[in-house]
Formats: structure tokens, C-alpha cells, sequence
């Protein structure tokens, strides 16, 4: 998990599959349900006072359990039990919520939800949601479709990335997100692109403010999402110090994202660069080297057989 969640999220994210429905405590919507900050609080589980998981689960035997007590128990540990860190009470098995719990998240500002699925099947759905936010992350970049390739360009604030997506949009390739796409892996060893609905189908360029790329371009200029298989990373010139063997191989690294290791490029920019063009030729080579051929082993191969017919001088 990168972002805290808030309860309307998880409310959202699993409002369908289990015919979730608000019971109480609308008022705590936007509260923040999961934080980085509280590692050592359960993020969910069973109804517990001890150990209270910041979402508590109640089913058919914890709601039997509070219905046999006296009104005055059973109201002293609701209280108790809507106190932090409980951050939401979902009731599921079928049991409707009872009145002392609908009163105690209203005036709480706790969200109550209810849903028909077994605690089983919640607490499944629960893992589910949880494992698919802690495979994701959102990078500052623009993620474009280029000869049929994902590539990921970033670099710093400024530097040209949303003009350089704007000339390759403009050059027959796709967009898939500007500024803020999301990544999510979707395999051991594969990362998917998407973007924010928020923005989808815009591009911000300095001087032009928000452009509409799918008005400007129709649909075929949008892609919805791609696979991560090259990032390309932009520095000024003056900012680094290439080494030794980069006219040779180039500045190629491999970046770690979410345990996924993607090619990376460094393309340093200065004045008269064409950095389209640079990018293309980028994502041309890498397709070259996904089919096993490297233009500098072919040269290294090359001198070495013209030194081995070189007759030595006398």
C-alpha cells in the first residue's frame, strides 16, 4: 500500500461483488480507513476489542453474541468498540445491523455497511483488494504506446516530458496517461499502465494548458492500458557524467518497480536534440534486442574478425 485509503474506497472497490450497502455513519466517508502510518494496527479481521483491526468484521455469531446481552453491556461495548483504531464495522452473514450499532457509527461518525456474503467470502474479497493495492504504484511520467511497446518516460519537473509525448502522439503514436500513471502488477514479472479516470484522454502542456488528445486526435491516438517494457529516462546533459563505455552500450540500467525489473534508458537532452526521433530509434533497438540482436556485439564481432585477417607488419 503507497496511498492512504479512505472508507469510501473500499466501499467502492467492493460495493459489487458483495452487494455492499451503507447502514450507518455515512458522515465518515472520506475518513482515511488504511494508513502507512499504522503498521502495527490489524487492517482487518473478526469483531475484537482487544486487537481492534481498523475494519471489524461482524457476522451471524458476533451479532448473536451482542443480541444475548443486556441493552446496557451491549451499549457500553459499542461504544467501546467504535472508539479508534475501528475505522468501519461491516455486518455481513445476512444479519441486519443492530439499532444500538446504527445509532453508536452515526453519532460516532463511523461507517457501518452491510452485506448478505458470509464472513468467509468477505474476508476473501478483503485479501483480494488488499493484495491488488499493495501491487500498485502511481509514477510521475508519461506513459505512451510507441511501435507497439509501453514505454515509460520520466525525468524531472520541466525537463520536456508532456511536449515529447505530444510530438510522438503527433507522430501516429498513443497516449495511455499523462503526469500521474498508474502501475500495477499484474504478474510476477509484469507491469500494466493505466491511467487515472480523472484524467483520462488529457495531456497538460506548458503554454497550452490542458489538451484533450483524443478530441484533438480522435480515438485511435488513446490507448487504455499497456504493458510496462521500457523506461526512458531524461537528464539535462550538463547534469551527468556518462561512463567510459556509453558510446558503446549506451546508459542502460535496470530499474525495480514492485519487484518487476524494467529496461531503463537514460537519454541526456541538450539544445538541437531531437528527442522524438531519439525515442523512436530507443524503442526500434529495444525491439532489435528482445529478438537476441545488439548492434554492439555485431561491431565488436566485426573488428574482431578484421583484426584477425590483418596481416602484421614486417
Amino acid at each position: 500500500m503507497n496511498q492512504p485509503v479512505r472508507a469510501k474506497d473500499v466501499f467502492q472497490a467492493l460495493e459489487t461483488v458483495l452487494n455492499l450497502g451503507w447502514a450507518g455513519g455515512a458522515s465518515g466517508a472520506e475518513h482515511i480507513l488504511w494508513s502507512t502510518a499504522e503498521a502495527g494496527t490489524p487492517l482487518y479481521g473478526r469483531l475484537n476489542w482487544i486487537h481492534a483491526p481498523r475494519l471489524q468484521i461482524c457476522g451471524p455469531e458476533e451479532s448473536d453474541f451482542l443480541d444475548r446481552l443486556e441493552s446496557v453491556v451491549r451499549e457500553a461495548l459499542i461504544r467501546d468498540l467504535l472508539k479508534v483504531p475501528t475505522g468501519a464495522v461491516l455486518v455481513c452473514g445476512g444479519v441486519e445491523p443492530a439499532g444500538a450499532l446504527r445509532a453508536g457509527a452515526e453519532a460516532a461518525g463511523v461507517p457501518l455497511w452491510s452485506s448478505p456474503a458470509p464472513p468467509e467470502v468477505v474476508l476473501e474479497q478483503l485479501n483480494h483488494y488488499w493484495h491488488s493495492l499493495d501491487a500498485s504504484t502511481v509514477i510521475h511520467g508519461e506513459l505512451l504506446e510507441v511501435f507497439g511497446l509501453g514505454v515509460l518516460i520520466t525525468g524531472g519537473s520541466g525537463i520536456g516530458k508532456s511536449e515529447l509525448a505530444l510530438e510522438l502522439i503527433s507522430r501516429g503514436h498513443r497516449l495511455i496517461a499523462d503526469d500521474t500513471p498508474t502501475l500495477t502488477r499484474v504478474a510476477s514479472t509484469v507491469l500494466e499502465g493505466t491511467c487515472p479516470p480523472a484524467l483520462g484522454d488529457l495531456l497538460e502542456v506548458r503554454g497550452l494548458g490542458i489538451l484533450n488528445i483524443r478530441r484533438m486526435f480522435g480515438d485511435s491516438a488513446i490507448k487504455r492500458n499497456k504493458r510496462i517494457r521500457l523506461i526512458l529516462h531524461l537528464v539535462k546533459m550538463e547534469e551527468i557524467a556518462p561512463p567510459a563505455d556509453a558510446r558503446l552500450h549506451g546508459m542502460r540500467e535496470n530499474r525495480v518497480i514492485l519487484g518487476v525489473g524494467v529496461p531503463t534508458i537514460t537519454l541526456p537532452i541538450a539544445p538541437g536534440r531531437n528527442l522524438a526521433v531519439l525515442v523512436e530509434c530507443a524503442v526500434r533497438d529495444h525491439i532489435l534486442r528482445l529478438g537476441g540482436y545488439h548492434a554492439e556485439q555485431d561491431l565488436i564481432a566485426r573488428m574482431e574478425k578484421t583484426m584477425a585477417r590483418a596481416v602484421p607488419c614486417e
